[in-house]
This record gives structure tokens, C-alpha cells and sequence, in this order.
């Protein structure tokens, strides 16, 4: 059966080569070299564009494990970056341009893909997976916006911080709601004057990522980078995002002078974000800064903080858990549109889409991989109901029953689940195709 996908990077690589060895024939667009993105520079297939690095290659660490479950996939993606490996540390570092040429190669020789070098403005009939990543082209941004509805379609990304929970002093902070004694709703980081003074002189002074000229664009005032609030005077943390009123401390008697809250990103508590604190600064400094709050001290981020342009969809209301259009069930979509952050977080949803679209013209239910798994747990986070849903890298804390003690057990049950997945989809479909 005919798939089209549309959009030539990671994701839509990746799902076009999933269907491909399944026998599909499979049309795969990519406006470049006749349309350029703001930041894509040549016109291979799955360029990278911000880094040449695809992150840790640690099991111990989330990145190594999602990247190690992809190999065991089958993935092109893995394949080809294993190839064309740098040195780069701890890292898996590849040469941006062999990487891609292999990639490009080996798709426009894959006699069951045809790469189509245009510009798409409108859905095409039939099976088609939506892989246009976070700079779609304004055009095909328009038609999104008609199928999706303009609510469910973001241009613009703000992002906080998010903290291991395991990682927070809990003697140093308190939980309460404002103005409710008897709720948790929020984990509260107290400070004093001192620690409000020593924090807001070091957050003025901290280094900040230059945007992109497309990226540069008026902030919005309600997700202000944290630094340009503080920007506008020493006082206006303490009377805005970091205002003590109305939380009580059942530790101490005073009222606090300043007050970081923390969010659950997830029910165990092992996630949680850092209200009102959008940034721009540089990593190195969000470590430096965020963790002279007392309660931070020795605080792990799981995602900084960032604020850049991107084009992604309300996945968890617009999408179930196939990456298929709830309102449309032969369309799916695949990468950063989807609200993943990262090369290989882009990649692995490419390849769930391909394998879910190829079940579908089995007329097949699909089977979403374990949400203990790195794979699975990326598909849990796009596809479940938040109440700010934002764009996510893979982390630990997005794994189903995740301890830190247990880490060692975590990565050998990811990778048996996975492979146990695996086993069981070709299964499924084996048993279909001799039916």
C-alpha cells in the first residue's frame, strides 16, 4: 500500500524506512533543496541542524537507553549514526555531514521509497504521516492549524526547568497550596532575604543563549524568560513568579522573603517543574544559578529550561496512542511536531509512527510499546492528558515505576521489555499476513 509521508528529517526518515522493509511503497517529501528552512543548510535527508551530538551513549543514562532500544528496533537512524561516529567522550558524536549523506543514500536507493523534492501545502489523500518538524513551513503550518484547530497548534515554546524529585532537599522545602493549608498541590522553595539578594544578583548577571534571527520575536508576557523579569527590578521575583503570600510553613514561623514553587510533572512524584521559570540562560548556567535556592542545592535537571521557535501539536488532545489524528484516522504524525524535544526522541516517534501506520492497513489494533520502556514512556507522555503540555526530551522520570536506587534494574527491564515488544508485534503481523 501506497504511505505518503511528509517531511525528509529523522522522524520521517525513520517511519519511511519502518515501512519500507515492511514492503510498503512509500512517497516521501522534502521540500529542500527547492524550499530551505530558516535553518537547514543542505539538501540532504535528515540534516542536523542545532548539534552534531546525539547525547549520552551511558545505559545508565536516559538518552544511552532510548538510543540502545532503537538499535534493538531496527533503527536506520542508530544504524547510520554508529557509522558515522566521532570521538566525543561520554557522548555519541557523529560528522554531520557523513551522517546525513549515508542516510540520503540510502533512502533515495531503497527501491520501495520515492523521494519527492517539493514543497507540500496540503494534506494528501490516504495513509500519510506529518513528520514536518519544529520549523513547518508557514503553508503547511496554515493547513495544520484548519484540521487541528488554531488552539491546538503552538508556535512559540517557552519551557521551565524540570527537577529529579529525588534530587530536591525536602528539609529545605515545604508543600502547600496558596492559600490552601490542607493541599500538596505545590513543593515550596523558601528563601530569606540573603539567598532572594545572592540569587538575584547572580540570575542578572548569568549567561544567555543568543536566539536565531528567526527565532528572535517579542516575548510574551505571560511566559516571560524568568531573567528578563528580573530585568524590570530587584523586587519583581518576589512580587511575581516567586511571591510568598498566601504559603504557610509549617517548618518555620517566618514567612519566607521569596518562594520557588514546584510542579508534578507526573503522579509519583518523580518530576517536578519549576513554576514561572522559563529561561534563556545557557545549561551550564541554569546548574550554576537554580541551585543557590537552598533547596536545589544539589538539585539534577531532567530538561532545562528553554525558549526558542517551534511548530508542534496538542498531541495529547489531538492524537491516541497509535501518533494517529483522533479525528482523522489515516493521518498520523511523527517527531518534534508531536512535542518531543531531540534527535532521538524525534527519530523513535518516526519509527512508532511507521510501525503503527503499517498496522493500520493490516486493520490492525496497535500496540504501544510498555511505559517502562524509553520508547514507550515518550509515547505515554505525548498521548496522556496534560494540563500545560509542553515539549519533552526522554528522561528517567518519564519511566513507568522509575526508582534511582533501582537504575541498574530499570535498564536491564527496559531493554528485555523492548525486545519482548518487538518480538510480539512481528508476531502479530506474521500471523495476519498468512491469514
Amino acid at each position: 500500500m501506497d504511505i505518503t509521508i511528509i517531511g525528509g528529517g529523522l522522524a520521517g526518515v525513520e517511519a519511511a524506512y519502518q515501512l519500507a522493509t515492511r514492503h510498503h511503497r512509500v512517497r516521501l517529501f522534502e521540500m529542500r533543496p527547492t524550499k530551505y528552512t530558516p535553518a537547514h543548510k543542505t539538501p540532504f535527508l535528515s540534516e542536523l541542524v542545532c548539534s552534531n551530538s546525539f547525547k549520552s551513549r551511558d545505559l545508565t543514562n536516559a538518552h544511552g537507553l532510548l538510543k540502545e532500544e532503537l538499535r534493538r528496533l531496527g533503527s536506520i537512524v542508530m544504524n547510520k549514526a554508529d557509522r558515522a561516529v566521532i570521538p566525543g567522550g561520554k557522548a555519541l558524536v557523529v560528522d554531520r555531514e557523513v551522517f546525513a549523506k549515508m542516510i540520503t543514500e540510502e533512502i533515495e536507493s531503497n527501491p520501495n521509497i520515492a523521494v519527492i523534492r517539493q514543497e507540500v501545502t496540503d494534506i494528501p489523500d490516504g495513509i500519510v504521516i506529518i513528520a514536518t518538524g519544529p520549523l513547518t513551513s508557514d503553508v503547511l503550518a496554515k493547513k495544520l492549524g484548519e484540521i487541528t484547530g488554531t488552539d491546538n497548534l503552538f508556535f512559540f515554546d517557552a519551557i521551565s526547568p524540570i527537577v529529579d524529585g529525588e534530587t530536591i532537599n525536602l528539609d529545605k522545602a515545604f508543600f502547600g497550596s496558596r492559600y490552601h493549608e490542607d493541599r500538596d498541590d505545590y513543593l515550596n522553595c523558601p528563601l530569606t532575604k540573603e539567598e532572594y539578594d545572592t540569587f538575584y544578583d547572580a540570575l542578572i548577571r548569568a549567561e544567555k543563549v543568543d536566539l536565531h534571527p528567526f527565532e528572535k520575536t517579542s516575548f510574551f508576557e505571560g511566559c516571560l524568560p524568568i531573567e528578563v523579569m528580573a530585568e524590570r527590578g530587584h523586587q519583581t521575583l518576589a512580587y511575581g513568579p516567586m511571591k510568598p503570600v498566601g504559603l504557610k510553613n509549617g517548618k518555620r514561623e517566618k514567612e519566607p522573603y521569596a518562594v520557588l514553587q514546584l510542579r508534578r510533572e507526573n503522579m509519583s512524584g518523580t518530576m517536578y517543574n519549576m513554576v514561572g521559570f522559563q529561561t534563556k540562560l545557557t545549561y551550564t548556567e541554569q546548574e550554576r544559578v537554580f541551585r543557590m535556592i537552598p533547596a536545589l542545592q544539589n538539585a539534577v535537571f531532567l530538561r532545562y529550561g528553554s525558549i526558542h521557535r517551534n511548530t508542534y501539536i496538542n498531541s495529547p488532545v489531538l492524537l491516541d496512542n497509535a501518533l494517529r489524528l483522533k479525528c482523522h484516522e489515516r493521518t498520523f504524525f511523527a517527531g518534534q511536531i508531536t512535542g518531543v524535544e531531540g534527535y532521538i526522541e524525534s527519530a523513535a516517534m518516526g519509527l512508532i509512527a511507521g510501525i503503527s501506520a503499517h498496522m493500520s492497513t493490516m486493520n490492525r489494533e496497535f500496540l504501544p510499546p510498555p511505559g517502562d520502556t524509553c520508547v514507550g514512556a515518550l509515547l505515554h507522555y505525548l498521548t496522556t492528558p496534560h494540563n500545560t503540555f509542553q515539549p519533552m526530551n526522554i528522561n528517567f522520570g518519564l519511566l513507568k515505576n522509575y526508582r534511582k536506587k533501582d537504575k541498574e534494574r530499570v535498564v536491564n527491564n527496559a531493554l528485555h521489555v523492548i525486545t519482548s515488544w518487538k518480538e510480539k508485534i512481528e508476531k502479530i503481523c506474521e500471523k495476519i499476513e498468512e491469514d
